[in-house]
């Protein structure tokens, strides 16, 4: 491999510009991340997007915000425009937990030191270019600004805010995958038309005075939202204002939304159709180092590259459409999936690099098990309205077939310097039952879940039902809890057939949307049952543009307007959250008048019998034999490991 020189990475100062002999920018990019120069780090991709459209583009990563701004000011001005991002995470998800404590670590920091990137870095660093540089027009973009671009609730600071464009001061916002909308954005500028004039490009959102007349295109219809000022008087026309953002995000052929803000209107205009396989795999085919920038070197490692070092993004999307997940937000609910070709391209760079010991540890994406799923008929998918294609059930339209994936996999397990590929990414179990992915071939689904429990994990399997009891799963759009036992006995099958002795890890939420005490207990006595004991589980966090999230706020299911209740309190919270840990000293009081109280001693003799520890011994250690025995220690698992047995002590003689 050849050795990395500096100018193969974006300029971040002024001596790497000279180096390049450039007199002046066309571009300059802020971003809240450290610069990593990879495809799975969304400043490095708009840079290099940027740099293939011909532009001269600088970065400057986690500038300080605690000083005299120099580094707002060290590049100078660019001939076309800032470009300010929050960074790869929302920066309140970065800085807090779902209790609202400051994290003691930032993932996309060398040594994941904290105080790098301040809370609303987007609007922050926006505000000071536009103080700056009132005449340079500002660009925001990334999952941020994505995900902030209308009236949204803010749990960090628990409140109602309008869209980021006027908290940031910002003068356009592009929301989503970046590519298509800045490569339009680029041809006009290019062309000498005012960055002022771009009103009409797709997924872009722009602010204009109240009286201004909307921009004209002939192919657009118009839907109007509730304004700001209603939202923040009333939560129901808040959560009603949802169902329409979140059908029109995910709709190929959109409406342009229109929402007054204040004395100004926010013009969210229709997003581009999926992207093709050319269009990804040019993104993904441009010239990364793949690395972080030198300047990082005595810093230590970046936390978040070395979890992705050596590994592949597949595709982008997700149709699965969760309430408590943003992905379909950001990334959209059909699927754009890279070539065979493009993938194994990049598996050779990464095989050659300096470092590399063999192991691919991720070969996967939103959802590990959705490369090139598309609907059969193309036309159905333009006029669906429905924000997920397996929710309630999976849509007759899609196919789901997984022999793409399996021939993937088998041509990447080829390449002759990879000893083993690992699927990092979660997987969707409910696709793999029959009983749920009714239309799909049951050989089919079970040769792709063999080629992944005998060639692509180690020791353990991620999954996630998130849930056991119905109407919370229903609310989450995720199936019954019934499908994971079904999945969970085609895993034991093969697991005992090919005697690996793996070890099937699902993860669960606490605290969502729609879920009482019961629920939690019921959920906690039915995961014991099947021999599991839960040592960590996520709490719902409250992010913008779910409907989780919107419920959360306003008690109102945004597609519905019923009123839903959420445990919002931190002694709800906490009472859920025990329920995990009934088999902890400290929570057996508590959980046995909790049930005695609701009159749920059924699952009361589940959780804590009479017999106390003989009773659980026996069942847990007959219910887990087959799936513990042997199985690979976890480091980071939500589930404690086998029962070890206490050795007995030799006797020894006394020493005299």
């Amino acid at each position: 491999m050849k050795t990395n020189k500096l100018t193969d990475w974006l300029p971040t100062t002024k001596k790497e510009i000279k180096i390049r002999g450039w007199e002046e920018l066309d571009v300059i990019l802020f971003s809240g991340d450290a610069y990593v120069d990879h495809p799975s780090f969304g400043p490095a991709v708009i840079g290099r997007i940027l740099e293939s459209y011909g532009l001269k583009v600088a970065i400057v990563p986690q500038p300080s915000v605690n000083d005299n701004l120099q580094d707002f000011t060290k590049l100078g001005i660019p001939k076309l425009f800032f470009a300010v991002t929050g960074g790869c995470m929302d920066p309140m998800v970065s800085n807090y937990t779902a209790s609202k404590r400051r994290r003691d670590k930032d993932a996309y920091t060398p040594n994941g030191d904290i105080g790098f990137r301040p809370d609303y870095a987007t609007s922050v660093y926006s505000n000071i270019l536009k103080e700056k540089f009132p005449n340079v027009p500002v660009l925001i973009g990334g999952i941020e600004a994505s995900l902030r671009r209308v009236t949204h609730y803010d749990y960090w600071s628990d409140k109602l805010m309008p869209t980021i464009l006027e908290t940031s001061k910002a003068d356009m916002l592009v929301y989503g995958m970046g590519e298509q909308p800045l490569r339009e954005i680029v041809e006009l500028l290019q062309k000498g038309v005012p960055f002022s004039s771009l009103k009409t490009i797709k997924q872009t959102a722009v602010l204009l005075e109240r009286e201004e007349a909307l921009p004209k295109n002939k192919n657009w219809e118009d839907v109007e939202i509730q304004s700001h000022e209603v939202c923040l008087k009333d939560k129901k026309k808040f959560a009603s204002n949802f169902k329409v953002i979140e059908q029109e995000s995910n709709k190929l052929r959109a409406k342009r939304i229109i929402q007054g803000v204040n004395k100004k209107k926010l013009v969210i205009n229709p997003p581009f159709p999926t992207m093709l396989e050319a269009e990804i795999d040019a993104s993904f085919d441009l010239p990364y180092t793949r690395l972080p920038h030198p300047k990082y070197n005595k810093r230590g490692p970046i936390p978040a590259f070395e979890m992705i070092k050596f590994s592949i993004n597949i595709h982008r999307g997700c149709f699965g459409g969760c309430s408590f997940c943003t992905i379909s937000a950001h990334q959209g609910k059909f699927i754009a999936s890279r070539s065979q070709e493009s993938v194994l391209k990049e598996v050779d760079k990464v095989a050659n690099m300096p470092d590399f010991k063999g192991y691919l540890s991720d070969i996967g994406g939103p959802s590990a098990n959705m490369y090139k799923m598309k609907g059969k008929v193309q036309s159905i998918c333009d006029k669906c309205v429905a924000p997920s294609c397996i929710s309630p059930v999976i849509c007759s339209n899609l196919d789901t077939s997984h022999k793409p994936l399996t021939q993937l996999y088998q041509a990447v397990d080829k390449h002759p310097k990879v000893k083993k590929s690992f699927i990092g990414s979660g997987i969707r179990h409910d696709m793999l039952v029959p009983e749920f992915n009714k239309n799909a071939d049951p050989k089919e689904l079970d040769d792709y879940t063999e080629e992944v429990m005998t060639k692509h994990i180690s020791g353990r399997l991620k999954v996630a039902p998130e849930h056991t009891s119905d109407p919370v799963l229903k609310l989450m759009r995720k199936p019954s809890f019934k499908y994971f036992h079904k999945f969970k006995e085609r895993f034991d099958r093969i697991n005992i057939k090919k005697d690996l002795k793996l070890q099937l890890i699902p993860y669960f939420i606490s605290n969502h949307p729609a879920c009482e005490v019961e629920d939690m207990a019921n959920l906690a006595a039915e995961t014991k049952d099947m021999g599991f004991q839960l040592e960590q589980v996520q709490g719902f966090t409250p992010t913008p543009m779910t409907v989780a999230t919107v419920i959360y706020y306003s008690g109102y299911h945004p597609y519905t307007l019923k009123p839903t209740k959420t445990p919002k309190s931190k002694r709800e919270k906490e009472e859920q959250h025990r329920f995990f840990f009934w088999y902890k000293k400290e929570n057996k009081d508590w959980i046995r008048k909790t049930l005695n109280k609701v009159g749920r001693q059924d699952l009361l003799n589940v959780l804590l019998p009479e017999t106390k520890e003989k009773a659980w011994k026996s069942v847990n250690l007959k219910a887990v034999k087959n799936t513990f025995d042997d199985a690979v220690p976890a480091t980071d698992s939500n589930f404690s490991k086998k029962p070890r047995r206490k050795k007995k002590r030799k006797l020894r003689p006394k020493r005299r």
